[in-house]
């Protein structure tokens, strides 16, 4: 099924149309006996950072070199998110959290093939995600996965200062006025100190150091635990009915 609509974009020098295709029902990846169904901007579309910063504001997301957002026929748990990351005050867990990782050293790095940081990456699928679909990744399913030719990303690679140890990798997107926070994956072996909340944290600030607005987490779903932390972040945003508001009741 293909839908289309106009997109003007500031890039190039004339309105250009943008399709988008959405595919056939499939198993929905996050709730059990769901269905869905995907809507993606055309593949073969010329993508920069200003469509994709547009495509986000409009609930979209980035996987490999595609955007798309969930377009279910009668399902509407896939809510997009995003923190306005100049309002945010982290809770008294939150805080908590920053300081059990205070010692954590940071490098921000380009999306580049490591092979310490896949690695970690396998090891988390592997205990994470086992059988889910995403075990058993190559170097390039890995890097198609996190990066895009046409999108800037960095790294964010988290070592304990103690050791030097890989702790964990965050992959972000810099939009115009953005952060997307891709994909975080970490030791298991030290879940309690909650990297994945953590990386959350430190790209909030990151934004904020960055002058940009907001940080997207992706969707969130409240009934699929998985992701239903993301509610955590306050104030919060989602995109319901064609628009972003603080109210999911509206």
């Amino acid at each position: 099924m293909r839908l289309s609509q106009h997109i003007n974009l500031a890039a190039v020098s004339k309105e250009q149309k943008l399709n988008f295709y959405a595919t056939p029902s499939h198993d929905c990846n996050y709730l059990p006996d769901q269905s869905a169904i995907t809507l993606f901007a055309d593949p073969h579309f010329p993508k920069n950072i200003r469509l994709y910063s547009a495509l986000a504001d409009c609930g979209f997301r980035r996987s490999g070199e595609h955007l798309y957002v969930p377009h279910c026929d009668n399902c509407s748990s896939c809510i997009p998110a995003r923190v306005p990351v100049n309002e945010f005050t982290p809770s008294r867990n939150q805080k908590r959290n920053l300081k059990n990782n205070r010692d954590m050293v940071i490098n921000k790095m380009e999306a580049d093939f490591n092979k310490e940081h896949f690695s970690l990456y396998e090891k988390y699928l592997l205990c994470r995600h086992a059988g889910g679909g995403m075990d058993n990744p190559n170097p390039e399913n890995y890097m198609q996965f996190l990066s895009a030719n046409w999108a800037d990303t960095i790294f964010y690679e988290m070592r304990r200062r103690e050791d030097n140890k890989l702790m964990a990798v965050a992959a972000v997107d810099i939009m115009e006025n953005a952060l997307s926070a891709i994909y975080t994956f970490f030791d298991p072996a030290y879940s309690n100190l909650s990297l994945g909340r953590f990386a959350v944290l430190y790209e909030i600030q990151e934004a904020q150091k960055m002058g940009l607005e907001w940080l997207y987490l992706g969707y969130w779903i409240k009934a699929c635990k998985k992701m239903s932390y993301k509610n955590e972040y306050r104030p919060m945003e989602y995109y319901c009915n064609n628009e972003w508001t603080r109210d999911l009741d509206q």
